[in-house]
């Protein structure tokens, strides 16, 4: 008896310390998720800004930045899916990889996958669409720009080479509560509802917009930033949903840690009742022996 006993109190123990840990990853995760949705919110006044200068842009000359779909099916398209590089996600990159190749299939051309994280590459390397180029995940706020500069870069290249080329990004946005869901835009070219909601703006004062500079290069410049800040963005909102989803499994598997702890604790208290009862039960009845032969 002794021995279960002692193998109960171990196996309490470490249920305790499991609940530790995960009660540890449980603020890491609240914590993080609270970073990258901060890093998501400040963004948001830069990029009404940069939409002002595309608006002005607009404003200033009746051009347009939307897609020439006479060739596409000879462009190619490059498609960036965020996944993680860490386990204890869930479904994380199941969903991601599975919305974005249904997606994918419907793209004209051809299309060139580049991942954001091991485990989503995994999951596509032996599919219809295997990856050409694998990134590693930022593993905090000031890490995101070196990768979205690093995208940037590669992806220009490609535009110079093709000028029907286009660009895509697919990634988990956080929902309510510990959820997400998914989410796709097509960045390059913009599409029409994109543009129709710049031209639709209203300029905040009631003085004329000035360009300066030319008119295209000034668009460039600002459609260059309107990439940097949607990738950024795309990004941000991958790891607060990364996080999210390692939330709702440290939320499970504290719950199951708190069940098995209190059947631990009553089989524990069970145990530990009957040896106690049946050591009384031994002195009771030597005593009764001893009673016996004292006559």
């Amino acid at each position: 008896m002794s021995d279960t006993l002692i193998n109960l109190q171990r196996r309490k123990q470490s249920a305790g310390d499991m609940a530790s840990v995960v009660k540890t990853m449980k603020a890491m995760a609240t914590s993080n998720i609270n970073q990258y949705e901060m890093a998501v919110h400040s963004l948001q006044d830069y990029y009404r800004t940069i939409s002002l200068g595309i608006h002005a842009c607009f404003r200033k000359e009746n051009i347009s930045v939307l897609a020439d779909n006479r060739d596409r099916k000879n462009s190619i398209s490059v498609a960036v899916i965020f996944g993680s590089d860490q386990g204890l996600v869930g479904r994380f990159n199941d969903s991601i990889s599975s919305y974005a190749q249904k997606i994918i299939k419907e793209i004209p051309g051809q299309a060139e996958i580049w991942t954001v994280g091991e485990r989503v590459y995994s999951l596509l390397v032996d599919g219809d669409f295997p990856p050409t180029k694998r990134f590693s995940v930022p593993n905090s706020v000031t890490a995101i720009t070196p990768l979205v500069n690093e995208i940037l870069i590669k992806s220009e290249e490609y535009r110079i080479r093709d000028q029907f080329y286009s660009f895509y990004i697919f990634h988990n946005t956080p929902s309510q509560g510990a959820n997400y869901r998914q989410e796709s835009q097509q960045l390059f070219p913009p599409d029409e509802k994109w543009e129709g909601d710049i031209k639709k703006m209203e300029w905040p004062t009631h003085n004329v917009p000035q360009i300066i500079g030319g008119v295209e290069s000034t668009l460039r410049m600002l459609i260059r930033e309107y990439l940097f800040v949607s990738l950024y963005k795309a990004s941000a909102e991958s790891l607060a949903a990364e996080n999210a989803s390692r939330l709702e499994a440290m939320e499970r598997a504290e719950k199951n840690i708190e069940e098995m702890l209190d059947e631990l604790n009553l089989v524990y208290n069970r145990l530990r009742q009957s040896t106690i009862d049946e050591e009384l039960f031994d002195v009771i009845a030597g005593f009764e022996a001893l009673k016996k032969k004292s006559y």
